[in-house]
């Protein structure tokens, strides 16, 4: 059975003012339901794992919130990280955890923050990772394009491998300019980088040891004291020092260039929530268009009025009535102690604020 492994980290700064670093997007019911982001993502893993086998990664100020959501997954499979050292660490702190209680174990990386439109789907096509994965290929799940997307990385496929639908990944590429995202598109030979992964544990850190050496040193000595009482000591000492790299750079590119990648294409309506904009499209809207994310649980409904306005996503988190009259393509986020209100086409730049808030040192609104 596959150990599924999700880095719950990252503060969501395109989601502001909802999203915070004491309360980031995945802790967030972002998902039409009244589910979290976290919540829906181990619910769609239950055909292919039990809680048992499921672990969490994230920061000490989250841990608490991450437990009280996941009540079925055992406390001791949420691994706090003292402080944010990218994805690689992250991830590779699972893996050499996991290595320790089965040394060839299957494991899968699922980012905590993602929707999934079609779940019988995106199982399947975990299974076909897995697959992939028992040969001893570093796994990755490639979303078919639908659009040219500048704001994904993608995957430059080579053959398939095998009988079935596993092809090689010759290539990480960063995120094109619109020309080169068209030509992607129609080459049928890309796919979105989506950042999941699914590998042997034992196959992913003989990869990481040959090409991160000293983030593999750091995390086998961390995982070897793991489950004694100088862990806290240990972690403390130790990943202060490990390198800050994600772990398509660490590893997977350098495994794609040595053959070692493969991937299986996915469209099971997947979706990475980067900002309020791409809610709006993927969240079921009134027959004007405007999206109303679900207020408080306090509250019974959330307090909005809307009149001859059009393709809105409103988030009223404030208890105050958010009222809205002849306006279109807004968002408008009102929370008790920020406003946001931008047109829906600057919504990759709402991250500016928050750089702006964190230069004039109130990082209480941060």
């Amino acid at each position: 059975m596959l150990f599924a492994v999700i880095p719950a980290g990252g503060s969501g700064t395109r989601l502001w003012p909802l999203s915070r670093a004491g309360n980031p997007k995945f802790l967030h019911p972002l998902t039409g339901t009244t589910a979290s982001l976290l919540q829906a993502t181990v619910a769609r893993l239950a055909p292919l794992t039990d809680p048992e086998r499921i672990l969490v990664v994230t920061g000490a100020a989250h841990a608490a919130a991450v437990a009280r959501q996941l009540a079925t997954v055992p406390e001791e499979n949420v691994l706090v990280e003292p402080s944010p050292r990218d994805s690689c660490a992250a991830i590779a702190l699972a893996a050499a955890v996991v290595a320790r209680r089965e040394p060839q174990a299957v494991m899968g990386s699922f980012a905590a923050d993602h929707l999934i439109g079609d779940t019988d789907r995106y199982v399947e096509t975990i299974r076909q990772a897995v697959d992939g994965a028992r040969t001893g290929l570093l796994m990755t799940v490639g979303i078919t394009p639908t659009r040219p997307e500048t704001g994904y990385g993608y995957l430059a496929c080579g053959d398939t491998i095998g009988p079935g639908p596993v092809r090689r990944v010759e290539q990480f590429t960063e995120k094109p300019g619109l020309a080169v995202a068209e030509k992607y598109l129609n080459s049928g030979r890309h796919l979105w980088n989506a950042s999941m992964f699914v590998w042997r544990v034992d196959v992913f850190l003989t990869e990481l040891a040959r090409q991160q050496p000293e983030l593999h040193s750091g995390l086998t000595r961390i995982a070897a004291r793991w489950d004694s009482p100088d862990r806290d000591e240990v972690l403390g000492d130790v990943w202060p020092t490990l390198p800050r790299i994600s772990v398509d750079y660490a590893v997977m590119e350098g495994a794609a260039a040595a053959g070692r990648v493969g991937t299986v294409p996915g469209d099971f309506g997947w979706n990475d929530v980067g900002d309020f904009h791409t809610l709006g499209d993927v969240l079921p809207a009134d027959p004007d268009g405007n999206v109303v994310l679900g207020a408080p649980a306090a509250e019974e409904k959330p307090g909005v009025l809307l009149r001859d306005s059009s393709g809105l996503v409103v988030v009223p988190h404030s208890g105050r009535l958010v009222a809205a009259l002849g306006v279109r393509d807004l968002i408008v986020v009102d929370t008790p102690d920020a406003v946001l209100v931008c047109p829906r086409d600057r919504a990759q730049d709402v991250k500016r604020l928050v750089d702006a808030l964190k230069e004039r040192g109130e990082d209480g609104y941060v």
